[in-house]
Formats: C-alpha cells, structure tokens, sequence
C-alpha cells in the first residue's frame, strides 16, 4: 500500500491482498503462496521489471517526497530491490490484514494530517491521472472522508462490490461473501486503493475489528466507520487494467500479455513498423525512434535505444544496447548489454556483441563474436571473427581501427590493437598488435602432396574389403 499527501505526497506500499476466484479455493492471504517462487511475488517482472517497481514509478511521476514499503516475509528481498529509489521499510512481523498492514506505517507518518494513498505492490500499473483525480475529489468542496478506486472488470469473480448511493457517494461496500444475489450483480468492484486524510487514517484503523472468519483486519472496514462519523466515501472509476493484481503465475502472465499489447499499439502510434506485434516483446524502457521496422519474433530487453530508421531482422535479442540511425540488426543476432552501434552499422545473423562499440558504416556480417571491443568506422569483421576477450581470470579489449579488414575464420587475442586500414589475413591468430595500412597473416604455409587423395581412398577400399 501507499499514502500521499498534497504538500509533498506520502506513498505506502504493500503486496496486494484482494481475493480473487482462485484465491478463494487456494487461500494465501496476500502472502503469494501461488506463486510457487522463491522470489518475492511484488518481485517478480513483468516488461523486465518487478511489479513493485512499476508502481514506485508511477509514485515518483507525481513526485513523491517519501514512499513507505510494508512488507512481511521476504523483507531482504524487498529491501535489496528498493535501494536506491528512495522508498522505506515498515515490517509487518505477522499477516493479520490489510488494516494491520497499513497500522505498521503509523510512527513513519506519526503527526501527518495530509492525505494518504494506500496502494498494492501487486498491482502495478494504477496512472498517475488516476491517483491525481483521488487525491483531487478528497479535496473537493464536500469533504469526503475516504475515496475508493474502482472498476468494472469484464469478469467481476469474487471481489468485494461497491454499491453506489447519491452520485458517486457510497452506499455499501460489501464481500462477495456476504452479498446478495442481487449485490453480486453489481459489476462495480473494489480494487483496495483508496485516499484519505492522515488525521483521520490511523484513528478509523484503530477502530477495525477482527470479527471475521478470517480473524483478520480489513481495511475497507474504515469505509463504515467513516460513515458513522458522518464522513461519505466517494468512488474514482479507474480501467480494469489499473486494478488487476497478480497472485499467481497465470495472473502474472495475463497482465504481461496486456502490458505488452498496450506497449506495442503506442509503438506503432509513434511511428515505429511491427511486422508481425503479437512476436515482439518490449522491455519497460525500450525506445524506438520514427520509422524504426522491427521483424517478427524480436525480444528488447532492458535499457535499449533504437535511433530513427533502423531495421530489427526477425530472431534477433537485444538487451542493454544503443542502436544507431539506418542500422540494420540481424536475423538472429544477440546484442548483448554495453554496446553502442554507430549509424548505417550493420550487424547481421548469428552475431553476438558484448560491450562492443561500432563505428559508422562498420560491418559484422555473420558468425562471429565481438566482446570487449572497439571496431572503427567502415571497418569490415569477416565470417567466423572471434575476439578472444576472456583469459580464464580477465576481460581485455580489442581495438580495431577505421576501415581495416579482418579476413574470416579470425581469432584476434585481446588484448590487441589492429590499425586504421591494415588488413588481417583469414584464418590468422593475432596476438600481437598490427600496424596501419599493414598486413597480417598468421598461419602455416599450405603445401600439397600429389596423388595423397587417390591413394588413401584405394588403401581404404582394401580394408573395407578384407
């Protein structure tokens, strides 16, 4: 869960704890024992970053000045991943509810009378318009005590329904449990997120009960304790998208398939070209310039940048790299974290790059390995390059200059230094650096040995015959 405030918001975080359908018949209670995983579930990613961070970032979009994360089991998980995004830890040392949950962020927020925000780790991709239109209609002229975000789910399964009073006033909040045939009709859902004022947060919280069959504390209780003090609690509608959790592996899977949809058609509005959308899988961060042409079966992973005018061939996996304007990637090529490719380079199949920065105009047409390297502008690596990087204990670098010639079937032994416009002779080992505008070869002289062939296959017949 999160909280905000409006002179510079609070944000509380905490793994989400609505019941679903299948939660109901698989009871966890917000401690994802569905997930099956080792792994925190507000850990695991979706677009190649934890749900947990998805949400801090919607928090820091409206500038948040303090963030709380409530976590129970898993806490060094949780701590390990947050370092460095400004948020704090509050423990939950037992999981007794989601108002217990928020109760553990009271001594952080010990005085504040601003408005809160609770929110779900879980629940990642709530806008940040939406939370401003909470933190909004909490301070509209009538004073609402709580505002509750909710949706209308094309499938509303189990969740706890919201039924509508005056306007957008609420009448009746109530688990599905406990609801009537017709309250189960209501389409109108509680998503757990909701806004209210620090003065009065902690003061309804200490008001919960635990008389349920769960012997838990719940959070949306503070709603009829609110309404008893005479304060109405409002509802923000948001997308269903917004409030849809993940408990499980299938959930987690679902909501990575509608992130990416969503992700590739603002793609294709900004000008990019998918061949085949459904094929290409987008990282969080992943930018593509103005008529970028991305082939089917293409995954980006974190921290890439295409320049206008590229063309991602199909196969092709690409993670932490910047590709240059009128480039030209693949088919199946990996391009591995670190490296910087020039504009116009060309980088072709079954190419592997690491940590490798290649100049205008270069070419890596097929079959080799570049790590730890500097190829120069217009330079040309021949089929079966390898730059052998790696020496059991370190990594060395190569550097290969402006349009020098590297023959095929190259082992270049880092490290090393091949000049501007030398040429390097195919099937050598270099091991030593070659000067400009020179040539290298290294290997042993051929010889041939006349009628060799002819009499080894009939020496072989023989034996075959005998």
């Amino acid at each position: 869960m999160r909280g905000w405030r409006r002179d510079g918001p609070h944000a509380i975080a905490r793994k989400h704890d609505r019941f679903t359908e299948f939660r109901r018949r698989h009871p966890g209670r917000g401690q994802g024992t569905r997930m099956r995983s080792d792994t925190h579930k507000v850990l695991h990613p979706i677009a190649s970053r934890p749900l947990l961070l998805h949400l801090l970032d919607r928090v820091d979009g409206l500038g948040a000045d303090r963030k709380i994360v409530v976590v129970g089991k898993g806490r060094e998980q949780v701590e390990a991943a947050i370092a460095g995004h400004g948020a704090e830890i509050a423990v939950q040392a037992e999981q007794r509810g989601t108002g217990h949950a928020v109760q553990q962020a009271a001594s952080a927020l010990k005085a504040y009378e601003g408005p809160v925000v609770i929110l779900y780790g879980d629940t990642p991709f709530v806008k940040a318009q939406t939370l401003t239109r909470m933190l909004d209609r909490l301070d509209q002229d009538d004073r609402p005590g709580v505002v509750v975000l909710a949706s209308t789910p094309p499938d509303p399964l189990k969740y706890g329904r919201i039924i509508l009073g005056a306007g957008d006033r609420i009448a009746k909040m109530v688990e599905f449990k406990d609801a009537s045939e017709a309250e189960r009709a209501v389409r109108l859902c509680n998503s757990g997120m909701m806004a209210v004022r620090g003065a009065d947060l902690f003061r309804w919280l200490d008001q919960v009960g635990n008389d349920n069959a769960a012997g838990e504390y719940y959070l949306p209780d503070i709603v009829n304790i609110a309404g008893d003090e005479g304060h109405a609690a409002v509802v923000i509608e948001g997308d269903p998208y917004e409030t849809a959790g993940v408990n499980s592996r299938a959930e987690l899977a679902h909501l990575e398939l509608e992130w990416q949809r969503r992700r590739r058609e603002q793609v294709l509005e900004e000008g990019a070209t998918l061949i085949d959308p459904e094929s290409v899988w987008f990282a969080y961060d992943t930018k593509l310039g103005r008529d970028v042409t991305v082939e089917p079966h293409v995954v980006f992973g974190p921290g890439v940048k295409v320049a206008d005018g590229a063309t991602i061939h199909a196969f092709s996996h690409i993670d932490g790299a910047s590709i240059g304007a009128g480039a030209s990637i693949g088919p199946f090529a990996r391009i591995r974290p670190g490296t910087r490719l020039a504009a116009r380079t060309k980088v072709g199949n079954f190419v592997e790059l690491k940590k490798a920065s290649v100049g205008e105009g270069a070419k890596v047409n097929h079959l080799s390995y570049v790590g730890d390297a500097e190829v120069g502008a217009k330079a040309n690596i021949g089929a079966g390059t390898i730059t052998c990087n790696y020496d059991g204990f370190g990594k060395h670098r190569t550097v290969i200059g402006a349009g020098a010639f590297i023959g095929s079937n190259t082992a270049l032994v880092a490290p090393v230094n091949v000049g501007d416009g030398a040429i390097v002779g195919a099937g050598s080992v270099i091991t030593e650096d070659v000067a400009a505008d020179s040539l290298a070869v290294e290997r042993a002289e051929q010889r041939g040995v006349a009628g060799w062939a002819k009499r080894f296959r009939e020496r072989m017949t023989r034996k075959a015959t005998q």
